[in-house]
């Protein structure tokens, strides 16, 4: 008994620390891109393809609301649920939205956020042009513009 319980802590050992789990792929700066650095510039000049219209972004909110899950981590003022390890995006950080941009977002949608709960969201859940409407109403939260 004694040898299976040293074995389960081992491994849960490895497995954290060696990047399978939360704790070993936290972000400590929550300012740090998410994307890999060899895509960083290219994502950075990526702006959605489509504008910023009332429309597109109402379908956008309608997608963060309903079936992009979006509110259940980052809640319905966009400030992120507080969870143990890595909590969600705070998108109404004036800080956060001047730095990241659409192409890191669509990013993060298409491949879900390394180290931290965000799972793929184009592809799975939503399509590119909805992910591109979502982006817009992240957008709405950043009280600063």
């Amino acid at each position: 008994m004694m040898r299976t319980i040293h074995l389960i802590m081992i491994g849960a050992f490895v497995f954290l620390h060696a990047g399978g789990g939360v704790a070993g792929a936290f972000h400590p700066d929550i300012y740090h891109p998410r994307v890999p650095a060899e895509l960083l510039e290219k994502l950075q000049d990526m702006d959605s393809p489509y504008p910023a219209t009332p429309e597109r972004i109402e379908a956008g909110r309608k997608i963060y609301f309903g079936k992009g899950l979006c509110v259940t981590c980052h809640s319905n003022d966009g400030k992120g649920v507080k969870l143990p390890g890595h909590s969600p995006r705070d998108f109404t950080d004036p800080k956060w939205q001047e730095i990241r941009t659409d192409g890191e977002m669509m990013w993060v949608l298409r491949n879900g956020s390394p180290g931290t709960g965000m799972p793929v969201r184009v592809g799975k859940v939503i399509s590119e042009e909805e992910g591109w409407s979502v982006i817009h109403f992240i957008r709405t939260f950043n009280k600063s513009q």
